[in-house]
């Protein structure tokens, strides 16, 4: 494993934080986390943690002695000293020879003890950090570490490897009674450096901050080259076969089943590479899938076991569907068995948590990770590769074997670590809303309007320099797409079925607003308008509707039609006939697709200041009505201008209007002429 401390970077960092007014011992601290957090084979996703013993003033003027200590929330690879927060050193010494401490009592302790109360709940082995008699403290879940300690023998394997300056340590799950046994095991032979937790990691210790990352590299790299010189041999795998299906055509399969109501929305994400396919596609991955994760803490976004799906040669999707359907019957009657079995194995009372898979393996085809949004399945299918590595390196040399079920009950139904991934859920988390003609003034305050409230959401706009500019301010998936080309809109919602499983929301609002009198427009005007006001609004909600269906959790479309519709306006009627059609389109799809749970609503706007309606317009359109700019914009009942915002409002209202569908919602200031009758 590569060394990756600089001294010069090491100054950049001290140099950096003075001016911020954080110390030398903080700065290295923040450093060389960093260094072990960006590194995929030390630790993943919040796992892992340090610490630093040093010294702070507090509001009172006095200077106490401090652990600071990783954060609850906080991620090694980006952490900033707020994420480590500082806890009053000695009342947590003081509790060195205490025989038992809660829980409860332990998290409360900790926090009566930070200097700021603001600071995030230091991590669960803050103790263990304090106990340990040594300026930095390093701890990770190094892959190389846990390929030797999860297999039979793994015990013996880490004495033989590590020597006398390496503490071997049964597994113990984490918490106050770990912190105990660690310091026992140092007051037994003070002249260690290291300790390895068996089935969960290492720890490596020092006064010197360079000297601890450098006993990690040292001692995990150790282990990786123990594990390379192991025999083996590669593990079996199934033969390769060929479906009538493509990723992108069951993600929304496997999305509908993963929802135990119509309600309970998830995100589906695809992957596939080397090292996954031979995970997955190994005859016994339903084996050895099923001993456990890599290390602990991986339980509470993974579940302790995959859900595993052979599909038939040459499957066709109807098929598959069977074969997923009864393969998530029979994992959810394995979790609720597992949970009711442990759940009398430990103390106090569990309740139940969803019974879903977050990670579901199709042989021949790819993982399909899960969570409650983008960012919660991609990381569950990180972790799924990081256990992938592990269970794969030992399957090759030995038989994969990590700590007893109930063990890993205990940690995924352990308040502590659910606390970490516990969020107040928004209104919209889980689904995933797509918005067409996105670039504009309507399609962009749409966006932020879903995002406000925890979509995902997904923008297609055929202006590609307008679509980079959005693109380089948003980390959400943006689409160059001509919605007009029906292969377009098929590829861009393949798209969007690998990354996010499905669509629940359509926003189909892209539109061009050209002028003229009817009888004297060209057809290629009259061609063009239709075709991008009508045809393509059919386009992208006969392809959403077809992924709606797979999913059966309900769906929703909302076409951005136009007042236009219902009252034309003097001179533009290429514009507002393929509108009229629009309006029927609406209610049509509202009519076919009701009974299965999909909506279809539409909004009538009026004069929104956008890519469509310019200044220029606005002054033609005012000419046409005889009135100054100003009171055409103004030109409704309530005599005020209604906006963008004002628009994205009533696509959100009518989105989560569970039972109302083929309306169509005016949003103009009050136009009585415009009303429907």
């Amino acid at each position: 494993m590569k060394n990756n401390w600089t001294i010069n970077s090491a100054n950049k960092f001290i140099r950096k934080y003075k001016k911020l007014g954080f110390s030398k011992d903080l700065a290295l601290r923040v450093y060389t986390t960093r260094l072990l957090g960006k590194n995929k084979e030390l630790v993943l996703h919040g796992g892992g943690n340090t610490s630093v013993k040093t010294t702070i003033k507090d509001i009172d003027g006095k200077k106490y002695k401090v652990l600071c200590v990783k954060g609850s929330g906080w991620d090694m690879a980006d952490i900033e000293p707020a994420g480590l927060p500082a806890v009053k050193l000695d009342p947590l010494i003081a509790l060195k020879n205490k025989k038992y401490l809660s829980d409860e009592n332990m998290v409360a302790y900790q926090k009566k003890n930070l200097i700021d109360i603001k600071s995030p709940n230091p991590s669960v082995e803050t103790f263990l950090h304090a106990f340990l008699p040594f300026k930095y403290v390093d701890h990770t879940h190094a892959n190389a570490i846990l390929s030797i300690t999860n297999r039979p023998k793994g015990l013996n394997f880490c004495k033989k490897l590590f020597g006398n300056k390496v503490g071997i340590i049964p597994y113990v799950m984490p918490g106050f009674m770990l912190a105990k046994k660690i310091n026992e095991i140092y007051s037994k032979n003070p002249n260690i450096n290291c300790l390895i937790l068996m089935n969960h990691g290492i720890f490596t210790f020092a006064d010197d901050c360079k000297e601890a990352y450098n006993l990690m590299i040292k001692y995990v790299s150790r282990a990786e080259r123990a594990v390379k010189k192991l025999k083996g041999k590669k593990i079996r795998q199934i033969k390769k076969f060929s479906t009538k299906f493509n990723p992108h055509e069951i993600a929304p399969i496997i999305r509908g089943l993963l929802s135990e109501n119509k309600e309970q929305k998830f995100v589906v994400n695809y992957r596939l590479n080397k090292h996954l396919k031979y995970f997955i596609n190994g005859k016994k991955v339903r084996s050895y899938s099923f001993k456990g994760t890599a290390t602990p803490d991986h339980v509470i976004r993974v579940k302790p076991f995959p859900l595993v799906i052979t599909p038939k040669k040459n499957s066709s999707i109807k098929e598959f569907k069977t074969t997923a359907k009864k393969a998530f019957e029979n994992y959810r009657k394995k979790y609720i068995h597992y949970f009711n079995t442990n759940k009398k194995k430990v103390k106090g009372k569990k309740v139940m948590l969803d019974t879903s898979p977050r990670v579901v393996l199709v042989q021949n085809v790819g993982m399909f990770s899960v969570g409650k949004n983008l960012n919660e399945a991609k990381i569950a299918g990180d972790l799924t590769e990081a256990n992938a590595k592990v269970i794969g390196s030992v399957e090759e040399t030995s038989s994969y074997k990590f700590i007893p079920e109930k063990d890993l009950f205990d940690v995924e139904y352990w308040s502590l670590e659910q606390a970490k991934i516990k969020k107040k859920k928004k209104l919209l988390e889980g689904n995933v809303v797509v918005i067409t003609g996105c670039t504009g003034t309507i399609g962009y305050a749409t966006y932020k309007m879903f995002k406000s409230y925890g979509a995902e959401v997904v923008l297609l706009d055929y202006n590609l320099d307008r679509l980079k500019e959005i693109q380089s301010k948003i980390d959400d998936l943006c689409i160059h797409c001509d919605v007009t080309n029906k292969r377009n809109v098929k590829n861009a919602f393949k798209q969007i079925c690998e990354k996010f499983g499905g669509v629940d929301i359509l926003v189909s609002n892209a539109g061009i607003a050209p002028g003229g009198s009817i009888g004297e427009v060209s057809d290629d005007i009259l061609r063009k308008s239709f075709e991008v006001n009508f045809f393509s609004h059919q386009n992208c909600a006969s392809e959403a509707v077809k992924i709606m269906k797979k999913q059966n959790i309900n769906g929703c479309l909302l076409f951005n039609i136009s007042k236009q519709s219902v009252n034309p306006g003097k001179n533009f009627g290429p514009y507002g006939l393929p509108k009229s059609a629009l309006l029927s389109l609406c209610k049509q799809y509202a009519v076919d697709y009701g009974s299965y749970g999909i909506r279809s609503n539409g909004v009538n706007a009026d004069r929104i200041r956008s890519g469509l309606m310019t200044d220029k317009m606005i002054k033609t359109r005012a000419k046409a009505r005889s009135v100054t700019t100003d009171n055409y914009m103004k030109g409704n009942l309530l005599l005020k201008e209604v906006k963008a915002e004002d628009v994205a409002k009533a696509f959100f209202h009518l989105a989560t209007s569970k039972k109302t569908t083929g309306a169509v919602l005016a949003v103009d200031g009050g136009n009585i002429a415009a009303s429907l009758r």
